[in-house]
């Protein structure tokens, strides 16, 4: 796949950032996995697997040599890994393989993850100084946030002050370990968590943004988050809501998310839906660059 295979897709993103008067797009949440991970990952989207609930034709689909290229064609400036355990003993493979990717592509910011687990507390500490953002997926590893085994964990978290971009909310498909209550628990024992809460907190997006307001370190990304795509499967945003995250766009916490290249439709229709939502072109370029490029310094 080249990048010129998207050409009207990369006039298109680009001009988007061009009427902002941006430098580039900062995406705090896509996703590159070890080849033998992402051939799995990209599997259960293709079988509309159980906790896709739907089916989901994957736009893009290729090495990571020609996504990381078409990212750059399109203008996006920096931009993540995101690897996600889903098992025990595999969280430190993931670890050390978006290391290496982080090494060879100077816009990826130094991902991790963690699992709970015996031993999660020391390689969680063994990588505080280098890891930037780490990646949580209770709904894909099936376990609560508040699971006995991560509380060492999340206090050292906390007092690292590195985001973590934690996917709790319900969508696509509910478990018993998603939504914002585990969450609001979570939050009652460690304040000082910076947790990015993946795609709005979909579909408790009223939930999720109270859960903002109320801890200064918690932010919301709007991964897929008001696409026609994501609408039909969770409901639309209240539009009784937007007010308020306009708000907290402008003090520095919605950060732009697209779940690229895992997604079914064109990278620029994540940035037509945020420029519908008419929230002004200061949230837009708080969103889209400012935000994360400051969480991530």
């Amino acid at each position: 796949m080249s990048t010129s295979r998207w050409s009207s897709e990369v006039e298109t993103t680009r001009a988007f950032a061009d009427a902002l008067g941006l430098p580039g797009l900062s995406d705090l949440h896509t996703h590159f996995l070890p080849p033998r991970v992402m051939a799995k990952v990209r599997a259960q989207f293709d079988a509309a697997g159980p906790l896709i609930g739907r089916p989901w034709p994957l736009h893009y689909r290729d090495e990571d040599d020609a996504l990381v290229e078409t990212l750059r064609s399109f203008g996006v400036r920096r931009f993540t890994a995101l690897p996600y355990a889903h098992k025990p003993d595999m969280a430190e493979f993931l670890n050390d393989w978006a290391a290496g990717f982080a090494e060879r592509v100077p816009e990826a910011a130094v991902c991790g993850t963690f699992f709970p687990e015996p031993g999660v507390a020391a390689y969680v500490a063994s990588r505080a100084e280098t890891v930037a953002v780490w990646k949580v997926h209770v709904q894909v590893g099936a376990f609560t946030v508040t699971d006995p085994l991560l509380d060492e964990t999340w206090g050292l978290v906390a007092e690292t002050g590195t985001p973590v971009v934690l996917h709790a909310g319900s969508g696509p498909v509910a478990t018993e370990h998603t939504g914002p209550g585990p969450l609001a628990a979570l939050l009652a024992r460690h304040p000082r968590l910076r947790l990015v809460i993946a795609h709005a907190g979909a579909p408790e997006y009223a939930e999720f943004l109270a859960l903002a307001e109320t801890y200064d370190r918690v932010a919301l990304d709007t991964t897929m988050a008001f696409t026609p795509f994501f609408e039909e499967m969770g409901g639309a945003y209240p539009p009784g809501l937007l007010p308020r995250l306009r708000d907290l766009g402008l003090a520095g916490r919605v950060h732009l998310g697209s779940d690229f290249p895992n997604i079914p439709y064109p990278y620029a229709v994540q940035l037509e839906a945020l420029e519908r939502l008419d929230l002004g072109e200061g949230w837009l370029r708080a969103v889209c660059w400012a935000n994360t490029e400051a969480l991530l310094g």
